[in-house]
């Protein structure tokens, strides 16, 4: 019987990971999964081009999952300063700073945006979220007070990741022509 090989969990590090993160994405877009799929599989909605993941990278480099030198998983760091970069970013940020949590509004709090969560499809099931997830906290909960994401109500696999990770539903919330509810984890 052949071992499996393990699931490591870091950050990025390379451009071929960037690259990895990237093929991924693309093989997992809302788009290119049939629409009577959708509530049974992930998907993510936005496309990132390598320049934006680059400089996301630069900033807050993002948490990734490699199986066989090959990524499997990545949750992407996006905070403020990636504003003006890309439209679906700027919506969410502007939807972000409207909601409150614990009577304080979002807008004036120190929090991190997950910018897109995605697992392979061979991996599902295995935990990968939670792992991205815990190793996400491990590394940004020392300069956030929170870690913040949507989640596409059509994309059912993915609100109850986060949940079961410990995300909260804050509000929904309509932009891009889809409805999303607005988690947060509160570290």
């Amino acid at each position: 019987m052949k071992k499996q090989s393990p699931i490591v969990i870091n950050l990025a590090q390379t451009d071929g990971d960037l690259k990895g993160i990237k093929t991924l994405q693309s093989a997992n877009l809302k788009e290119t999964i049939a629409p009577e799929n959708l509530k049974n599989t992930g998907f993510v909605t936005a496309s990132y081009s390598l320049e934006l993941l680059q400089k996301m990278h630069a900033l807050y480099p993002p948490v990734i999952a490699k199986k066989d030198q090959r990524v499997v998983g990545y949750a992407l760091v996006v905070d403020r300063q990636i504003i003006g970069q890309h439209e679906l970013l700027d919506d969410l940020f502007r939807q972000i700073n409207t909601v409150h949590y614990q009577k304080q509004p979002l807008a004036k709090s120190n929090y991190i945006v997950v910018g897109q969560l995605c697992v392979a499809q061979e991996v599902r099931g295995q935990g990968v979220a939670q792992k991205l997830y815990n190793h996400f906290r491990t590394v940004y909960s020392t300069a956030f007070d929170y870690c913040i994401t949507d989640v596409d109500q059509e994309n059912l696999p993915s609100l109850r990741a986060h949940q079961k990770t410990g995300f909260q539903v804050l509000d929904t919330i309509s932009y891009g022509g889809s409805l999303w509810s607005i988690v947060l984890w509160d570290w």
